[in-house]
């Protein structure tokens, strides 16, 4: 703990000694490599204006450097010079890398950094381009995936129980940090600074995942281990909960997705009006038809006001006959159900009728008419039948 002050002290005289002596600040240029060995300042000024096409562009500014070195960002040129104490304790816990990317906003009008050297004999390079970035992309399509299918995958076990395992594999990591904070003492004020909120956990999760490819490479046994009992402990809480089974769970849940989706979908498109514009349509691209049943509606309204109420259209003779049909067999079926159900009482109908045993074959599935009365009926009603002759002799007599 002395030997930190120490130098937090120490670094504080520096600093105050070297505001008075403005660095010179070298600005930075696309597509041009700056080689140095001794710690400098550089700034770019953004002259280029966003097109449509940039949608999925990225700016990012490299530094190599043969040894570990300190990249500090700043906004402007005045950040640079200016002295904050705060600025110095943070410097002691921030990464240091040989290898740093910052990613610059196509519509920041300045972006400063500061390259501080560790150790003697080192050397860096700084680049500044501009390229398509296809993890935009891929976050733009994650969107609108989440958007568009996010009532199905709310109601979908295998995304329960996916998401389950992944939130507790991210989770997992918080709870260790945290029990960790909880067990180290907290007198020394360098562990109060380390361990004393969840910004260090934070920072801890974005430190594996930079070096995830040399965690993954070097100690993939524990990495195994860790991530099959996680997993584990994961789709054991899920199974005992079990996906979600009401309408109101299932709902805020897919609410939330297409939320996300949305905010994906923003944060994947470079151009902020053409990101809105994108939103937009996909709202009302997925929620179309109710607008459109609106309208429908409204315009049959107008129409029925203005025009009155249309006369009803009268069936055309096979209409008829094909209507009765089917609303006579679909009558007998509903009288033969009624008649095998237990509120219907058998032996008072029986009783009443002339010929139960008919009444019996009809309940069984039998044809409610005989063939005989087929017969009568066909030639009274049918071509050349008695009632038809009969109604074509009078429209004679009355034309007559």
């Amino acid at each position: 703990g002395a030997l930190c002050l120490v130098c937090i002290a120490e670094s504080l005289s520096s600093a105050l000694c070297c505001t008075d002596a403005r660095e010179l600040i070298i600005p930075l240029r696309e597509g041009q490599a700056y080689n140095r060995s001794v710690s400098h300042h550089f700034c770019y000024t953004n002259t280029h204006v966003p097109q449509w096409h940039d949608i999925w562009t990225r700016m990012q500014i490299r530094v190599n450097s043969s040894r570990m070195i300190r990249v500090t960002q700043v906004d402007s040129e005045e950040e640079l010079e200016e002295f904050n104490v705060w600025n110095v304790i943070f410097s002691f816990l921030k990464e240091k890398l040989n290898d740093t990317s910052i990613y610059v906003d196509l519509y920041s009008n300045k972006t400063c950094l500061k390259v501080e050297l560790l150790e003697a004999n080192t050397t860096y390079c700084i680049v500044l381009f501009r390229r398509f970035d296809p993890k935009l992309f891929l976050v733009f399509f994650l969107g609108l995936l989440l958007f568009f299918c996010g009532d199905m995958l709310s109601r979908s076990q295998l995304f329960y129980y996916s998401a389950g395992i992944s939130f507790g594999l991210l989770a997992s990591l918080l709870i260790l940090v945290y029990m960790m904070s909880k067990v180290m003492p907290k007198k020394n004020p360098v562990y109060f600074l380390l361990v004393g909120g969840w910004s260090f956990s934070l920072y801890l999760l974005q430190l594996i995942f930079k070096n995830l490819r040399e965690i993954c490479k070097s100690y993939w046994q524990y990495l195994l281990g860790y991530l099959l009992l996680v997993g584990f402990v994961s789709f054991g809480v899920c199974y005992r909960y079990g996906p979600l089974e009401n309408e109101r769970s299932i709902n805020l849940l897919s609410w939330a997705l297409q939320l996300l989706g949305l905010l994906l979908m923003y944060s994947g498109i470079q151009i902020h009006p053409i990101a809105l514009a994108l939103v937009v349509i996909a709202v009302c691209t997925k929620n179309l038809d109710y607008p459109m049943q609106w309208v429908f509606a409204a315009y049959r309204r107008v129409q029925s006001a203005r025009l009155g109420p249309s006369p009803p259209r009268l069936l055309t003779e096979e209409e008829y006959r094909v209507q009765g049909e089917v609303e006579t067999r679909k009558a007998l079926e509903e009288l033969r159900s009624y008649c095998r159900s237990p509120d219907f009482s058998a032996w008072t109908a029986v009783s009443r009728i002339q010929s139960p045993k008919r009444f019996a074959d009809f309940v069984g599935g039998a044809c409610h008419v005989t063939p005989n009365e087929v017969s009568v009926h066909e030639q009274e009603y049918g071509l050349g039948g008695i009632f038809l002759e009969d109604q074509l002799f009078e429209e004679e007599e009355e034309d007559d």
